[in-house]
């Protein structure tokens, strides 16, 4: 195995509410040098989760993106609060933005985004088993659009501009290879 390169300097670039954007000096075992950015998310690790219900329908949640500036279709998501087990929160997410929960949950696999820019892992969460239950999270600014999408047309939602979300894409096939 590498041996980890040596961090000579770390520099604050920039911070805001959620980030924290940092510049790193480096020495690799092998004499070089290189400076990196990378950015810290002040934010703990985030649930992503694929819901199916009894009709082999998963449920998307259309939101809008400040990032693209345009509406996305995804997979229910959003940040594990202090203290609460992955699982917790899949559930909570999922009954805040398409007002069902699960009699099961399951974890598949923790995912990473941008490894070599983001430190950030959000953990892939099966539901199943659902039933109706609302929460209110008071987090958003408008209420999300539930989209039931069936398993077996999986092709056409990954052909879909607005399907775009790199975690949802992974967790979606994730999510399909588990079920078979």
């Amino acid at each position: 195995m590498k041996q980890k390169p040596k961090i000579n300097n770390v520099t604050t670039l920039g911070q805001s509410r959620l980030f924290h954007i940092e510049q790193l000096s480096l020495q690799f075992s092998n004499g070089a040098e290189a400076t990196f950015e990378r950015i810290r998310a002040r934010a703990g690790k985030a649930v992503m989760v694929v819901a199916l219900t009894e009709q082999q329908e998963i449920l998307l949640v259309s939101e809008y993106a400040a990032g693209t500036e345009q509406y996305e279709l995804q997979c229910p998501k959003g940040i594990i609060e202090p203290g609460e087990d992955s699982l917790a929160a899949a559930n909570r997410e999922l009954a805040e933005e398409t007002g069902y929960a699960a009699r099961q949950c399951r974890l598949l696999q923790t995912m990473r985004v941008s490894p070599g820019y983001f430190d950030h892992q959000t953990d892939l969460v099966l539901a199943t088993d659902l039933y109706p239950h609302t929460l209110d999270s008071a987090d958003e600014p408008e209420p999300p659009e539930v989209i039931r999408w069936s398993l077996d047309r999986i092709d056409e939602l990954l052909a879909r501009q607005d399907f775009s979300e790199s975690r949802s894409i992974a967790a979606v096939l994730l999510a399909s290879r588990a079920l078979t």
